[in-house]
């Protein structure tokens, strides 16, 4: 029979050993893309909505019927991210409009004031609206912003990006948009 030391010594050889799921799983998550996680919406009809656009009325998804469509979840207090990108969504917007492709950012949770003046400060020139209540953001999933949807002529999502947009995917996604692909 063994003695307590030899048990003593055979539960200290247990404690490596129990580091060894914690390291793996360290590991894994080190590895892994926050970003990269897969949206059940991809290929699929993108979720109706209805908005009221800040001094324009209101928008939905019918309206953008069979017109490609970039739609941009977005807040004032989202730094720096949303700062980062907010040039390159007019710039689209502006570059864009003429062949048919609508941008439309979505503000959420966040204070209308507060919301206008980054509007101005990027001198946005898109429809963008509030999210009271924040229904579209979660029939679209989103948890954190920025997040942009590309949608094609058909109603379906084609592309979901989480985080910064760069000039080189938003060129990329907003061509396949437009040419269907």
């Amino acid at each position: 029979m063994a003695g307590p030391e030899s048990l003593m010594s055979w539960k200290k050889a247990l404690i490596p050993l129990a580091c060894v799921p914690v390291i793996i799983l360290l590991a894994y998550g080190f590895r892994t893309d926050p970003k990269a996680i897969p949206s059940p919406l991809v290929r699929q009809p993108a979720p109706g909505f209805r908005m009221a656009v800040y001094d324009a009325g209101e928008l939905s998804l019918e309206t953008l019927k069979g017109k490609p469509a970039v739609l941009n979840f977005w807040a004032s207090w989202c730094y720096p991210a949303c700062y980062e990108e907010a040039p390159l969504l007019e710039s689209t917007w502006r570059k864009y409009k003429d062949q048919g492709l609508m941008l439309v950012g979505v503000d959420i949770q966040d204070k209308e004031a507060n919301a206008r003046e980054f509007m101005r400060r990027f001198d946005f020139t898109f429809p963008n609206g509030p999210d009271p209540g924040s229904k579209i953001s979660i029939d679209y999933g989103v948890y954190g912003v920025p997040e942009t949807f590309f949608i094609d002529r058909q109603g379906r999502i084609t592309y979901k990006h989480v985080g910064a947009l760069t000039p080189a995917l938003m060129e990329a996604q907003v061509q396949a948009i437009l040419k269907g692909n």
